[in-house]
């Protein structure tokens, strides 16, 4: 018998650290900002959600969307001649110079890197006639091309308007969508840039503090920060490693400081807990009397140790982490067809239920043997 004990004592412990390590990994991050997400740059799917629909003001990460509209909507060549509004324009400035004409790549440069208010006016001009027009044209913009749906901007910059809002969600979105632009991804991952204009020799350097190496992070490719008072401290970065590309938004936080713990919380949560996977083009999904299949290969985000994956009744794979669905995939319907014998039908395992199972297998199977056993010993003695 106590050779028994041992065996039942032994699966139970490895069934236990099985669980307690899954669940030791999924607790929740301490995040003090007011809102913040964690989105794959790749695959959309979302990692870490905190309050990502509220709609906040995002101050300077505001020209994370200047820039890309700016890029697809005018030349990089182009040669820009400053007014005398954007000389004017308060904040962080590149100090330009009335009638100063400087290209527009240049422009894009001194607005990201060193948040140059008066340079993102002078964009917004450029492209659209007036910063009353550019808003117009690219609160639509972001609508149709990037597929945002709480935000609207009134100004280039972000400086505080009541009306001038977004959240967290929607500038992951921005974000990932203007990483896919080379020149894009070049500016907002420099550290510095020598720079030289009429009234000003200077190297730029950038304000983000992960980027820049102050803070060490591994990963870090890009960012922008913002601060206005309304808006309170506001951070847009990107990180990568062999597995994952990552955007973290973090708005309203009470100090700089709770902005990059948050962000270096969020980065290292993300590329240590989850993977890529392919789901093989004309694979087969079943839910119910229907089968489902994808049309070509698609990347999905899953936790290192397994995420779920069911399928609606309307055909969308659904991967779930944590009770929380985050990535969602619309397949195509197959006609049924006859199968023989049972298929099951509905939720898929993933790999820790699997496990979990397995042990569940090899307890019952040890008891099973230890019956036969005592049974044989009971029969010989008769």
């Amino acid at each position: 018998m106590s050779r028994f004990v041992s065996i039942i004592m032994l699966l139970f412990l490895i069934l236990s650290s099985q669980t307690n390590s899954y669940a030791a990994e999924n607790q929740s991050l301490d995040i003090k900002s007011e809102a913040a997400v964690l989105v794959d740059s790749e695959t959309g799917a979302i990692l870490y959600n905190k309050n990502s629909d509220e709609k906040l003001y995002p101050a300077s990460l505001t020209k994370i969307a200047t820039a890309i509209y700016s890029l697809e909507n005018g030349n990089i060549d182009d040669v820009v001649t400053i007014s005398p509004r954007a000389v004017k324009e308060e904040g962080t400035r590149v100090f330009l110079v009335e009638g100063e004409r400087v290209p527009l790549k240049k422009l894009i440069q001194g607005m990201l890197i060193n948040s140059g208010n008066d340079a993102a006016v002078a964009i917004a001009e450029h492209i659209d006639g007036s910063v009353e027009e550019f808003a117009v044209n690219i609160n639509k913009y972001l609508r149709e091309e990037v597929g945002v749906s709480n935000t609207n901007f009134t100004n280039p910059n972000g400086l505080f308007n009541e009306n001038h809002y977004t959240t967290a969600k929607d500038l992951a979105l921005i974000t990932n969508y203007a990483k896919k632009n080379p020149v894009f991804t070049e500016i907002f991952g420099t550290k510095e840039l020598p720079w030289s204009g009429e009234s000003w020799e200077t190297t730029l350097l950038t304000h983000h503090r992960l980027l820049k190496g102050e803070i060490p992070v591994e990963g870090i490719t890009g960012g922008k920060t913002g601060f206005v008072d309304e808006s309170k401290h506001t951070l847009a970065t990107t990180a990568e490693n062999d597995n994952l590309k990552l955007t973290a938004i973090v708005l309203k936080g009470d100090r700089s400081k709770d902005t990059y713990q948050d962000t270096e919380k969020l980065i290292e949560y993300g590329l240590k807990n989850f993977q890529h996977r392919v789901i093989k083009q004309n694979e087969l999904f079943k839910m119910k009397d229907k089968e489902y299949y994808t049309k070509s290969d698609i990347v999905v985000t899953e936790h290192i140790n397994g995420s779920k994956e069911s399928v609606t009744d309307k055909g969308v794979l659904e991967v779930v982490n944590d009770g929380d669905v985050i990535q969602s995939i619309q397949l195509e319907v197959k006609e049924p067809k006859q199968v023989k014998g049972k298929v099951k039908k509905g939720k898929l395992l993933t790999s820790e239920e699997s496990s979990v199972n397995i042990i569940y297998g090899i307890i019952v199977i040890a008891f099973a043997g230890l019956f036969l056993g005592v049974r044989k010993r009971l029969v010989k003695r008769q």
